[in-house]
């Protein structure tokens, strides 16, 4: 038997209560896309200074406070993302496409006079796809004498003989599903003490001195968040633009992994071995919040603008689903045996569910804008967010202190720079280009800790790095009608690891994974934009 110390630090996860998702799922919601109409991606979302633009109604609200006439738009979208892989030496690729409704919005402007202080009260509502959850990825490699069922050993230590004859082991508060499959898979069992008894303070992998994992891993996820945004803006003097946006928020993430395990001989051939774990995920919900902007002509006679905005977080009410199925293949008593774990069959074919809240970070946003005529501008922005202040809450809203912790852990505070010009060649048509630059959500040597009665079974999780968005776009303005076309390049390396388990080094206790494997995440995105101002 492979003997790993896995007591060292899960023993101190456990929690009362079924467990909700991880940081890395809430890292997912909170975060945002640039995304819009295509002259708002166009200019690389640097727009929040300059107004005029349905889509700062989303970014620096005081934007909508530019407008003079009404407008109404419609934006169409066509994305291409692809991820490889990079797991020692052996590379995949994995793509989705798709079209989609990007944005759908509408300006009021009305005039109050020229006399008064009051030049322009607007009111606007915009619709789009603040999040796209579209990606497919797959890895494959040995493991390097690795398994997953390091971490279901460790999960399952201090189960009881009673707890697992007491019912239902996924639908028992303190037993973990991972715990579960590895039990019940013959892939985990309590080690042996000395006097041969069985010592269920301590679980260990059933996995042999000469198996050698090989793993293969596959999801696919799907789903997005639309956002939707009411808000009211007023222009004082042309010289200062006041802002309030009131937004809600519609989730909807699916996710299928497929992780599998072959174990393998010295010689490298198979030993007949080994099980495959397939985990559903489901989250839907909805949420709000309350952004706040400013505008400022600081000097009288200078195209110079400057803004300033702030979010509150964005309080979701949200309902997991899950089930997972396992089926192993390996040796009892010396035959081949193989058992099939379906957690749907063990719920009398329902899903396990759970309703929690979750708060996404406070986003702090400063803007420049500049003209040049009327041929040239130029925007530039500065945005924060600190993710490790996200907060998750169960239904009854009690603060969620394991989940909560780990985002103290796990995150830190993201800095966003956007920079974006246009260029009119003749006032009819115009040129754009911009750049975003986002740095990591997650510490280096962030894990995803699983408390010991979680029922999350997909381990895998993935440390994204700083995030790149280039885009460019064209645009022609008519009387009324106007068009405009953007394209967006999007470019982010991660590490991926398919689980973590306690191990110990030198004395020392010490989260173990297998080598990382190395993501390119890349999403080329064609946006069209076609309105009317009336």
């Amino acid at each position: 038997m492979k003997k790993y110390m896995t007591s060292a630090l899960l023993a101190l996860t456990c929690v009362s209560g079924v467990v909700a998702q991880t940081v890395y799922e809430g890292a997912d919601i909170a975060s945002k896309d640039l995304n819009g109409t295509a002259r708002f991606v166009g200019m690389g979302g640097a727009m929040g200074a300059l107004g005029g633009d349905i889509s700062t109604i989303g970014t620096n609200p005081a934007g909508i406070g530019v407008y003079r006439s009404n407008d109404a738009m419609i934006s169409f979208g066509y994305s291409a993302t692809d991820t490889e892989s990079n797991y020692m030496g052996g590379k995949f690729d994995a793509g989705r496409n798709r079209w989609s409704l990007d944005n759908v919005g509408v300006v009021f402007s009305t005039k109050i006079g020229n006399r008064t202080a009051l030049r322009y009260v607007n009111f606007g509502f915009n619709y789009h796809r603040s999040k796209s959850f579209n990606r497919n990825m797959m890895v494959a490699g040995d493991l390097g004498g690795y398994s997953q069922t390091f971490q279901m050993a460790a999960m399952s230590d201090g189960i009881t003989k009673q707890m697992w004859d007491s019912g239902n082991p996924f639908d028992h508060n303190n037993i973990g599903w991972l715990s579960a499959l590895g039990y019940e898979g013959y892939l985990t069992a309590p080690s042996v003490a000395s006097d041969n008894t069985l010592n269920y303070e301590h679980y260990q992998s059933l996995l042999g001195e000469d198996d050698f994992p090989y793993m293969k891993y596959r999801s696919r996820e799907t789903g997005g968040i639309g956002q939707y945004d009411f808000n009211i803006a007023f222009n004082f003097n042309d010289y200062v633009y006041l802002g309030a946006t009131l937004g809600a928020y519609d989730l909807s993430y699916n996710k299928y992994t497929l992780y599998d395990e072959t174990f393998m001989d010295k010689t490298g051939s198979s030993t007949g071995t080994g099980y495959s774990l397939e985990s559903y995920n489901k989250l839907t919900g909805s949420g709000f919040d309350f952004k706040l902007g400013v505008i400022v002509r600081p000097f009288e006679y200078s195209p110079l603008r400057i803004g300033a905005a702030f979010h509150t977080p964005t309080f979701y009410k949200l309902t997991w689903a899950t089930s997972a199925k396992m089926i192993s293949e390996v040796y009892v008593d010396g035959a081949l045996k193989k058992f099939d774990i379906d957690s749907y069959n063990y719920l009398n074919n329902a899903d396990m569910k759970y309703e929690y809240q979750l708060t996404t970070p406070w986003t702090y946003n400063l803007s420049l804008g500049y003209t040049v005529g009327n041929f040239l501008a130029l925007g530039a922005e500065y945005e924060y967010k600190d993710y490790s202040s996200m907060r998750f809450y169960d239904s009854n809203g009690d603060k969620l202190s394991w989940e909560s912790k780990e985002s103290k852990l796990c995150m830190k505070g993201v800095n966003t720079f956007r920079f974006g010009v246009e260029y009119k060649v003749v006032p009819q048509f115009a040129l754009r280009a911009g750049y975003n630059h986002s740095t990591a959500i997650f510490k280096e040597n962030a894990i995803k800790a699983l408390p010991v009665n979680s029922l999350a079974t997909d381990t895998d999780f993935t440390n994204s790095q700083t995030l790149n968005n280039f885009t460019l776009g064209v645009g022609y303005r008519g009387s009324a009608f106007y068009a405009d076309l953007a394209y967006k390049y999007t470019a982010q390396k991660a590490k991926f690891y398919p689980f973590v388990f306690p191990g110990e080094v030198d004395g020392q206790a010490v989260d173990v994974t297998p080598e990382a494997t190395h993501l390119t995440n890349v999403r080329s995105q064609v946006l069209l934009t076609l309105g009317v101002r009336f």
